[in-house]
């Protein structure tokens, strides 16, 4: 069973020292590392971290970051290893969850690589509705996203369970 937690300093190391996502996420992999997102959201105001642990073990962690007035940005990164066996589902409901807890949240957004098809349907499925596209550069590259979002209403009416 996946609980969520703040993160703790010991975390931040042993999340960087995960192994390197296998070759079909490599683009993916600088969230982990030094620079990467724990290092930029640690630091930014109002951000929140959250580790996800299944038994003990670290398998994922989530971003909660403001995004303008009553919105949240929601990024997520697991464990190489738990790719692919509904860990996401899971941190990603319950950083939902945790996220409209706050009733001053209205809304999450998030952007999702155009090539990530595995994400783009699993945030389908849990009722993210596309907003646009957006460019980004990252590691001196531009990156091709969609942006989505969904809205207190929507998560809570579509993910009763």
């Amino acid at each position: 069973m996946i609980i969520l937690r703040p993160l703790r300093n010991a975390d931040v190391a042993a999340i960087k020292a995960w192994p390197q996502y296998p070759p079909e996420f490599t683009e993916l992999d600088y969230c982990l590392r030094d620079g990467g997102w724990l290092d930029k959201y640690r630091v930014k105001p109002g951000s929140e971290i959250l580790v996800a642990m299944d038994r003990g073990e670290l398998v994922g962690f989530s971003v909660l970051s403001p995004d303008g007035p009553g919105k949240k940005e929601f990024r997520i990164a697991l464990h190489p290893s738990h790719i692919g066996k509904g860990a996401g589902r899971m941190i990603l409901r319950l950083s939902l969850q945790y996220c409209f807890a706050d009733m001053s949240v209205t809304a999450v957004r998030l952007i999702v690589r155009k090539n990530n098809l595995r994400a783009q349907r699993l945030y389908t499925s849990v009722k993210f509705r596309p907003t646009g596209e957006t460019t980004e550069e990252i590691l001196g590259k531009t990156v091709q996203f969609f942006t989505m979002e969904i809205d207190r209403r929507t998560f809570f009416l579509e993910n009763r369970s």
